[in-house]
């Protein structure tokens, strides 16, 4: 029996991080489901990709530009690709932000909503119509558990991850009536460059219109505990790039999927108790009362992580 001809993946942001990592993996898999598109903003960024992606450059991945803020480069990718058939949508794009709410613009709100959020509204309305026509298809959003659990001063990218969330949430009901499926893919830390330039741009950020007592907080408690857990629950790329193609080769891929077990247990606090204390005062008490808990507790994560015990501890 002739083998089903390979599937044609579309990802965001694979200049780097994870975008990189899951283009590499699906197209390199074993099983040669997939044909990847791999698009980046800025084309001068790709030659990582092609160095990792080594003989599945021209074959079974292709890169090409894209930018998801602009509708004119997103119809104009989309409309490149033969047919204008998109199997797969993987909406990985995204800039994150953090620190004080009162030093952060709200132009610089609603450029990275206009990423993050409209980008991957974009990406969706673009692949939508053929995929609702042929009654087939699938869109996975690389979303984060901050589109669960709102984590202090992260507070503009937890409110654009929780647009995405609730946004693809609500269209995945509808979906189903056209056999096409959405899977939000919900990564908790991961160490890419991504992350580590963020971390070092918000330690040497002013943080102005913020007073003195909050950016105290923000440099010498949360950014110290926000590396040691990095440090210590943080993922490789290509562990959430192994999750993804899980999710895309899956029959009835599900909805949702957390990448990281060792961070679950935080996110199941918002879950255990309606009201919301239970998470908002645990995390608080963490932070900001328990900070040798808290050091305890990422000490802990750190040893279970370790090469002796990573077998028994990394997802499955």
């Amino acid at each position: 029996m002739a083998s089903p001809a390979p599937r044609t993946v579309l990802i965001t942001g694979c200049s780097s991080g994870i975008g990189l990592a899951i283009a590499v993996r699906l197209a390199r898999d074993p099983q040669r489901r997939f044909q990847v598109i791999a698009t980046m903003r800025d084309l001068r960024k790709k030659e990582k990709l092609e160095e990792a992606a080594g003989p599945a450059l021209g074959r079974t991945l292709s890169i090409q530009h894209l930018d998801v803020c602009s509708d004119s480069s997103v119809a104009e990718c989309v409309g490149s690709i033969p047919g204008g058939r998109v199997d797969v949508l993987v909406s990985n794009a995204g800039v994150g932000h953090v620190g004080p709410v009162e030093s952060i613009s709200v132009e610089e709100m609603k450029h990275l909503f206009d990423t993050n959020f409209f980008g991957a509204v974009r990406m969706i309305k673009a692949v939508l119509p053929d995929m609702k026509r042929r009654r087939s298809g699938h869109i996975v959003v690389i979303s984060s558990v901050m589109g669960l659990q709102g984590i202090v001063f992260n507070d503009v990218y937890a409110a654009s991850k929780f647009a995405v969330e609730g946004f693809c949430e609500s269209l995945a009901v509808q979906l189903l009536q056209f056999d096409v499926f959405v899977s939000m893919v919900e990564p908790g830390p991961v160490n890419t460059d991504f992350e580590q330039k963020l971390l070092e741009e918000a330690s040497r950020r002013e943080c102005a219109g913020a007073d003195a007592a909050t950016v105290r907080y923000f440099r010498d408690v949360y950014l110290p505990a926000s590396r040691d857990i990095f440090a210590a629950l943080g993922q490789s790329p290509e562990a959430v790039a192994e999750a993804v193609a899980r999710v895309v080769g899956a029959q009835r891929p599900a909805f949702r999927m957390q990448t990281n077990r060792l961070y679950t247990p935080l996110v199941a606090l918002k879950y255990a108790d309606p009201s919301g204390d239970l998470s908002v005062r645990t995390l608080h008490r963490l932070l900001f009362r328990s900070g040798s808990l808290l050091r305890l507790s990422v000490s802990a994560l750190r040893c279970l992580t370790c090469a002796c015990c990573r077998r028994g501890v990394t997802p499955a």
